[in-house]
């Protein structure tokens, strides 16, 4: 199962300059956040979003590997960023029809894989569900200890591409961008263009507190993170489009199997409020460190707990409670034929229990792209990145 929670902002205090900006072509990495087909086309992934009830809202009721019941939030950034219908598609479908690869990739390529992370071995390990009739509310760490270790050794190892491999995918699309448009055009082309990343959240669920220290865990995705932003920059990215770690604590999945009151749980969220300071520490250093970069960091953190807090502003009725799911708060299984769904999927927060509703997941890439001021999103939101010279 992939893991992502979600993002985004009263609609309210989202400031609507829609004009569209330049972008030869947009590359997107990351997670099932932002994953739109990438795990249909592995084999042996568990990680998959390929079935109904998922697509139910997307044209034609068509499952796409999206985690969602329509289009996500990699859809509607790449719209509202350019001449886009919607996010690039896979780099695994592209391969398929080697005589238009190289015609394919010229305005943009999705690698993201729902359930991978920054560390190479996310995703190997299945997060534990308690979707076997258990009802067990138990302290976080007395769970972790007593739980994952037996189903982590119950666990066959699943497949998914880590952001490592994602970038040497992107090395490929590089080399034949280059052998189509020429170096000096193909440079201009990958240097204009926004490289957008949205990871972490599952090397937070794949290494809990009990396994390793957080502080501890921050500084080794901050330093595999480094290197991921060095080796994008050698292929020629200077414009990075950063989304953070939301509040995975308080996803309909842990409200019900980690908490007795329902309530979020702060030991996850203090994790993701430290990935969030240790990124925005770690772009402010390699901005320094290679002039040319620019960079917009979105503090999906903070964009999400304010929605929680004060949902009415943003038009949702249900910020607990998964639209599609069985169990408390629909958040105990997955998201398939036969689950409990919502018919009012607009009203909701989540889509799974993870996920956002394609609703949610526009209003997240209009935060994003438009959002005027540091709170939301820093130095300067997504469109402003769009147009800014390297």
């Amino acid at each position: 199962m992939a893991r992502g929670c979600i993002l985004l902002l009263p609609l309210a205090i989202v400031a609507f300059n829609l004009a569209k900006a330049d972008v030869p072509a947009i590359f997107i990495f990351g997670d099932s956040t932002v994953d739109v087909g990438t795990n249909n086309n592995l084999e042996k992934c568990s990680a998959r979003a390929d079935m109904l009830y998922n697509g139910i809202d997307y044209p034609f009721s068509k499952p796409t590997g999206r985690f969602s019941n329509g289009q996500n939030t990699a859809d509607f950034i790449a719209r509202y960023l350019g001449d886009f219908i919607g996010s690039p598609p896979p780099f695994l479908s592209l391969l398929k029809c080697m005589s238009t690869f190289r015609s394919n990739i010229l305005h943009g390529v999705n690698f993201a894989s729902g359930g991978s992370g920054i560390l190479h071995d996310t995703g190997k390990k299945r997060f534990v569900s308690l979707s076997l009739s258990l009802s067990l509310y138990l302290p976080l760490d007395l769970f972790f200890a007593r739980f994952l270790p037996y189903y982590q050794a119950c666990t066959r190892q699943k497949k998914v591409v880590p952001l490592g491999q994602q970038i040497r995918q992107f090395a490929n699309v590089s080399a034949n961008i280059k052998a189509v448009l020429g170096l000096t055009e193909a440079d201009r082309l990958i240097s204009n263009s926004i490289f957008i990343i949205s990871a972490g959240s599952n090397d937070i669920f794949d290494n809990p507190p009990t396994s390793i220290s957080p502080p501890v865990l921050i500084t080794e995705l901050q330093s595999a993170y480094a290197i991921h932003l060095e080796n994008l920059h050698k292929l020629g990215a200077k414009k990075f489009g950063i989304i953070s770690v939301p509040p995975i604590g308080c996803c309909p999945f842990v409200r019900a199997n980690y908490s007795a009151t329902g309530d979020c749980v702060d030991d996850l969220n203090a994790i993701a409020r430290a990935f969030y300071d240790s990124t925005d520490a770690l772009l402010r250093q390699f901005s320094s460190d290679f002039k040319e970069v620019k960079y917009s960091l979105g503090n999906t953190y903070l964009m999400t707990m304010n929605l929680i807090d004060n949902p009415v502003a943003s038009g949702f009725k249900n910020v607990k409670t998964a639209c599609c799911g069985n169990g408390t708060f629909n958040g105990q299984s997955p998201c398939r034929v036969g689950a409990n769904l919502c018919s009012n999927r607009n009203d909701y927060l989540f889509w799974d229990m993870f996920h956002p509703t394609q609703a949610a997941s526009e209003l997240a890439a209009l935060t994003l792209v438009y959002a005027e001021g540091p709170e939301f999103v820093k130095p300067m939101n997504f469109s402003q990145l769009a147009g800014a010279d390297v």
